[in-house]
């Protein structure tokens, strides 16, 4: 047995699940999500948990397992408190600014990038317009958006500058020297 699959899913009194073919459904206080499982996999609701069993053992039944269980996990934490991210600018004149449901970055370009979020993504500029938070109730979909946008302008290794998570650690190299040499020709 897999050992996160094995593990059940409690369910707090706010969430509800769905269960009908192989289609599962959560809803809770922040919105609903479902998923379509895939075959030789099974979901079942007992007491107040979602358990996860496979149909054997072959090795595609294996790998499905884990994954359907923690698929489904993230949907129950998600529609319950939700998933958030957060993106700092470094850089000198490097902000965002809020614009209604969208951001307006500067990153150093000739011009501002606007920033469109996708439906069910809320984005919110804290930390005097140096930082962004990323949220929503979709795990995969924060952090695509917020892969989006380190990637508008992802950090350097040499003075550090660009948009970076707030929990990344940027690896710095030294710069080039001038040799004593070089420098009196």
């Amino acid at each position: 047995m897999s050992h996160i699959g094995k593990q059940p899913i409690p369910l707090s009194e706010e969430v509800t699940v769905k269960i009908s073919g192989r289609a599962v459904t959560v809803q809770g206080p922040k919105g609903n999500l479902s998923y379509t499982y895939q075959e030789g996999i099974s979901v079942a609701k007992q007491d107040n948990e979602l358990v996860v069993t496979r149909a054997s053992d072959e090795k595609r039944h294996r790998a499905l397992h884990g994954l359907t269980r923690v698929l489904l996990a993230n949907m129950v934490k998600g529609v319950s408190e939700g998933f958030s991210k957060q993106l700092d600018l470094v850089g000198i004149g490097y902000t965002v600014e809020q614009k209604g449901p969208n951001v307006l970055l500067s990153l150093g370009f000739s011009c501002m990038i606007y920033f469109q979020a996708p439906p069910g993504i809320e984005l919110e500029v804290i930390n005097r317009n140096t930082s962004v938070v990323v949220k929503g109730i979709d795990r995969q979909l924060v952090g695509q958006v917020a892969a989006k946008i380190r990637s508008l302008r992802k950090p350097e290794p040499y003075k550090g500058k660009g948009v970076r998570y707030h929990d990344e650690i940027v690896r710095r190299k030294a710069g080039k020297t001038v040799s004593a040499k070089a420098s009196t020709l």
